[in-house]
């Protein structure tokens, strides 16, 4: 492939988000529980269950499917992605046409899950190639639709429903879906070997930083320095659900929000939730993914010790939000943050092994919350629990940094050995 037939790196981003945007509408589940139920005759609770049936799989579909991901290339995955997430969604408006739950809980939770888990990490690996020079934002880019989803389908959702039934609703959101997921699958590719964008070129007075190696899936797993980045990926993602699952309650109980005003902070956390990944993995490129990291457990430490203690509106919320934004932004530099560590031969099969922590951080993270919250009644101890769950990721984030130190100090003296 030579320089004038290669494509535009920055239309593989907007495929990415396509992509993104598409199986991120799994974030506006909320909007479809009460139609859903309704049709069904069940409880709510009843119907939630394909949700974490659908990110449970998400989680195990990224960690087995990982290898076959890098293998086939993102073309042939963002494919498959699509048909397994449209079938999904296609099939369950037909499970609500037939008035079965478990073809509901089948095709919404176990072949849509599958479809999430490929589309999510199909195109973090090959953005991470097409952008050596600014990892963070490429993958923040594509990470961000994820997280903005909800915000577009949810409205759609919800007038879909209204306007053309339930059942109908699914047919036409599987078939946008479908369309969108593959017609931006066979734009994106991977780059060619050793690709550099324009301007980052030998002898043009701009470097990228070596990574630390470039070893494969199983390699990895031998390192220290993976269960360093799945333990801090599990803290920031159990702590950050805990919150987002609680909010309406907690702002109820400390600001005396009526449940109307509280629920409209949580359209606003999704905002943050979106704005963060793009933000926090751009500069991310600026302040090295560790310092990044660093910069979350740091702040958190403080904010879920004070925040209960806060009783000014305007203090609670931006510490709820900024919360927030390094929620989302976890996510989105962990991509980057895994090629610097293991750099990009198996990227999306090790990005797929960390994301196994996101499935358990599912459960463990508001599970926390509510035993914690019932046995005490206090949003003190509560909070106070998580906090010192984010002293252990900073000892663990730290521990990193000195790792990621001293590996980069040995790969400069190589270099300089192998100079003279």
């Amino acid at each position: 492939m030579n320089a004038n037939k290669l494509k535009n790196r920055w239309l593989i981003a907007a495929s990415a988000v396509g992509i993104h945007i598409s199986i991120g509408s799994v974030y506006a589940y909320s909007v479809m529980t009460n139609p859903v139920k309704e049709i069904f005759d069940v409880d709510g609770s009843v119907i939630k269950w394909a949700f974490k049936i659908a990110i449970l799989l998400l989680g195990l579909s990224a960690a087995f499917l990982g290898r076959w991901v890098e293998k086939v290339g993102p073309k042939v995955s963002g494919t498959t992605a699509g048909i397994f997430y449209g079938i999904g969604i296609l099939g369950s408006g037909l499970a609500v046409q037939l008035e079965s739950l478990i073809l509901f809980y089948l095709c919404y939770g176990v072949i849509g899950g599958i479809g999430l888990g490929l589309g999510y990490i199909t195109p973090v690996s090959t953005l991470v190639k097409w952008f050596p020079d600014r990892r963070g934002l490429a993958t923040g880019m594509a990470i961000m639709g994820f997280g903005f989803a909800a915000l577009i389908f949810g409205p759609v959702m919800q007038s879909l429903f209204d306007s053309v039934g339930v059942s109908n609703a699914f047919y036409i959101l599987g078939a946008i879906y479908t369309v969108l997921i593959l017609s931006s699958a066979r734009y994106i590719e991977r780059p060619p070997e050793n690709y550099m964008p324009a301007g980052y070129n030998p002898g043009e007075g701009k470097t990228l930083k070596t990574d630390m190696a470039n070893i494969d899936a199983n390699a990895s797993l031998k390192t220290t320095r993976f269960y360093y980045i799945w333990i801090m990926i599990f803290i920031n993602i159990a702590c950050g659900i805990a919150i987002i699952s609680a909010a309406s309650p907690m702002m109820q109980e400390k600001l005396n929000y009526t449940p109307m005003e509280a629920a409209a902070i949580v359209g606003l956390i999704g905002v943050f939730n979106g704005l963060g990944r793009i933000m926090w993995s751009s500069l991310s490129d600026y302040l090295g993914r560790a310092n990044t990291y660093i910069l979350f457990f740091v702040f958190q430490i403080l904010a879920f010790y004070f925040l209960p203690k806060i009783s000014m509106e305007l203090t609670f919320l931006i510490i709820l939000f900024t919360v927030i934004t390094m929620y989302g932004g976890g996510f989105a530099t962990l991509p980057a943050f895994l090629g610097d560590l293991f750099g990009t031969k198996q990227l999306g099969a090790i990005h797929g092994m960390v994301l196994t922590a996101w499935g358990l951080a599912g459960v463990v993270g508001p599970t926390i919350y509510d035993v914690v919250k019932n046995a005490t009644g206090s949003l003190d101890a509560t909070l106070g629990v998580f906090a010192v769950l984010f002293v252990v990721a900073l000892v663990i984030s730290l521990l990193m940094k000195r790792l990621v130190l001293k590996a980069y100090k040995g790969i400069e003296e190589r270099k300089l050995k192998l100079a003279y």
